[in-house]
């Protein structure tokens, strides 16, 4: 973290209108002249100049108030910190921002200063950044705070004091209140049937299957989203296979068979998910028992799949003190269209590589397991602690990341294969030689995720239940 400096001084709002804006290379030579002239000549900061390593950073972001003839007016830049680049060697989702300078004729009522902390704060959540701080003076203190910042601790920079303060990121709780925490009013009326079958039965409350009772049968169930049926049906129809297969891996369970439901407008269209359903289920060697099809209608899509096993693993199965470990498939890229939200790991793989994939929570038996799923590791790690009656605690730096993905995205992403499992301490038995296994965090007596950081500071994930469905 670098220090932010004082905005005081003259109060001399600029004639022209100006705006913010990302910088290009004429701006960030003069947002560095800037600088110069004012921490070096007018502050005395620093001797000579104040250029560092940030400076040097190619994924460092400068903003720019730029007045009407295009000349800059003030400026902030954005990048990974440089602590938590030393401590974990790559980028982990923790970014600073710094030399926040205003030209001191533009300064005071023009609100130029805090319209590029704004706009800062939403770069970096465009960005999928999960830590964002900067070190601000003293005076500056009560700025940041009235635009939502939080100070949570203090240091002396160039022998002056400073406040350091921290913007709330809400990515993650955001995404998991959206998508997971109004399960629990829907399904109140199915929970009032107290039957053995009931949501799972007994153990099994909100898995990514149900045992069906009497028998050794799993069955697991998925809707795809219209929107992505609609951008790309084959890859949609790929996916519903491969959202009801991790679902069954999760629980240690063979596939034996698929069901499916279609809508669509055309009969074009159809054949096209009907072509992915067909690919996937051929590469996961899980036959189309039968289902249901509809045309002239909006498009839709829901598979349900079937596999068996004695003794499914139970997604709430995690006790306080077990370790949390993280079994990803780190090959693959972006799916195009879903650049940040669908990680394809899958569609280069070989059938026997699939199913090899597929067997692994079977053949590892972990105390708790859940499959990634469209919560991201973050989101899915909160379901799985909410089941086991815990909360968790993750080493952002210690989860396992492709290189092609920013932090922020792959830790809220649907990643393609991803098993999250819990064991004691060093009793983790997940392997594979297509993926990478790491134990990277613990679950808690305290409910929600935190997120623990290479300095020892943490921050909240989700800050409670993420379904309400409570204890499995």
């Amino acid at each position: 973290m670098l220090d932010v400096p004082t905005l005081t001084g003259r109060q001399l709002v600029p004639a022209a209108p100006w705006a913010v804006r990302s910088a290009e290379p004429r701006h960030v030579a003069a947002y560095r002249a800037l600088r110069r002239e004012v921490f070096v000549a007018e502050q005395g900061l620093f001797s000579g100049h104040d250029l560092d390593r940030t400076d040097e950073d190619e994924r460092t972001q400068v903003l720019v108030a730029v007045d009407a003839e295009d000349r800059v007016l003030g400026g902030v830049r954005i990048a990974p910190d440089p602590g938590a680049l030393d401590a974990a060697g790559r980028d982990i989702g923790w970014w600073a921002g710094s030399r926040l300078v205003v030209a001191r004729g533009a300064r005071g009522a023009a609100g130029i200063g805090t319209a590029l902390v704004r706009s800062a704060c939403a770069r970096v959540t465009e960005l999928g950044v999960l830590r964002f701080e900067a070190t601000v003076q003293v005076r500056n203190r009560p700025l940041f705070e009235r635009l939502g910042w939080q100070a949570w601790g203090a240091r002396d920079v160039q022998g002056r004091p400073h406040d350091l303060m921290r913007w709330p990121v809400t990515r993650v709780a955001d995404l998991v209140g959206s998508t997971k925490s109004v399960l629990a009013d829907l399904i109140g009326p199915l929970r009032e049937h107290t039957g053995p079958a009931t949501l799972g039965g007994a153990g099994f409350v909100g898995d990514d299957g149900a045992p069906v009772p009497g028998s050794d049968v799993v069955a697991a169930c998925d809707a795809i989203l219209p929107a992505m049926l609609e951008r790309d049906p084959e890859w949609a129809g790929w996916c519903a296979v491969l959202v009801n297969v991790n679902d069954l891996t999760a629980m240690g369970v063979g596939p034996t068979g698929l069901m499916d439901a279609l809508g669509a407008p055309t009969a074009s269209f159809a054949r096209r998910v009907l072509a992915g359903l067909h690919s996937a289920s051929q590469a996961w060697g899980v036959p189309v028992l039968g289902g249901h099809t509809q045309l002239g209608v909006p498009a839709s899509l829901a598979v349900t799949a079937l596999g068996r096993t004695d003794h499914p693993v139970p997604g709430g199965g995690g006790r306080p003190g077990h370790a949390l470990s993280l079994t990803a498939d780190l090959s693959g890229r972006w799916r195009r269209g879903f650049e940040g939200r669908q990680w394809d790991s899958t569609s280069s793989r070989s059938a026997a590589e699939l199913r090899h994939l597929a067997g692994t929570v079977g053949a590892a038996r972990p105390h708790a397991a859940k499959d990634v799923s469209m919560a991201g590791v973050l989101g899915t790690t909160a379901m799985l602690a909410e089941a086991s009656g815990t909360g968790a605690t993750i080493d952002v730096a210690a989860v396992p990341m492709p290189d092609g993905a920013a932090p922020g995205e792959w830790l809220t992403c649907f990643p393609g294969f991803a098993m999250l499992t819990t064991d004691p301490p060093g009793g983790g038995r997940m392997s594979s030689p297509l993926a990478n296994t790491a134990e990277c965090g613990e679950l808690t007596g305290e409910p929600g995720v935190r997120l623990r950081w290479p300095d020892g500071e943490t921050t909240v994930a989700v800050p409670g239940a993420a379904t309400g469905l409570g204890r499995a």
